[in-house]
């Protein structure tokens, strides 16, 4: 579904084709980051999600008064239509998952994981959060090793996703039941007052699913540990 050169660039490319039709070095928001990781996680094409972005500036360029769009979420109705078009136009056709080969593209895996584990090791949270921290951070530094050595197995990017998937999972969870009742409500609140302008350009089951990606993003945010999956390498 992604072309190797962009498998690992998906956030960096959105955030950059934004910012470019946006002409401005506008930082994206964390709703702008957790909307991407909607459609990340929905399987939606890069290629969709740049299509969706450059039509909605080209209709709005198109305008008498062109229209400010001062968020990733006046996007996502093109994104959407951009990714059930990709979809149409792909009906029969196979998905060959890329391989992380012995290259450049292994070390640079290697480096991630071992970055990432190192900011583990240096979680200050509760001990349940520090915990599996901890026994997230050896994980990493164990594929680092696999993919470092003389000999390093030719992976499946999916396959690897899916390990740095569970760990994100099981430290989410330690976040979920270490943080108060108080803490994970005024979380919510902030999702709700963020997300608030554009509940009119995304359907209900998007707007749930930013919230619970907002939610999360903050949870990893408050206790400074880094997002594992391979996309924000």
């Amino acid at each position: 579904m992604y072309a190797v050169e962009n498998y690992f660039n998906y956030f960096t490319e959105v955030e950059e084709r934004y910012q470019r039709r946006r002409g401005t070095g506008l930082l994206l928001s964390t709703v702008d980051w957790a909307l991407i990781e909607t459609w990340k996680d929905a399987g939606i094409p890069l290629e969709a999600v740049l299509r969706g972005i450059d039509s909605t500036f080209d209709k709005s360029d198109r305008r008498p008064k062109p229209k400010k769009i001062n968020s990733l979420a006046y996007c996502a109705q093109e994104v959407l239509a951009e990714a059930e078009a990709l979809r149409e136009a792909s009906v029969g056709g196979s998905r060959r998952e890329p391989e992380a080969s012995a290259g450049l593209e292994s070390a640079e895996i290697v480096g991630f994981f071992q970055q990432n584990a190192e900011k583990l090791r240096h979680v200050r949270s509760t001990p349940e959060v520090q915990l599996v921290a901890e026994e997230s951070a050896a994980t990493l530094t164990d594929l680092a090793a696999i993919m470092g050595g003389t000999s390093p197995p030719r992976l499946q990017l999916e396959e690897l996703e899916r390990r740095l998937t569970v760990l994100e999972e099981k430290l989410l969870a330690a976040l979920t039941v270490s943080a108060t009742e108080n803490e994970l409500f005024e979380l919510r609140t902030e999702a709700d007052r963020e997300i608030a302008p554009y509940r009119s350009k995304m359907p209900g089951a998007q707007i749930q699913q930013l919230q619970k990606q907002f939610i999360h993003k903050r949870l990893f945010e408050k206790a400074k540990i880094p997002r594992l999956s391979l996309f924000y390498l």
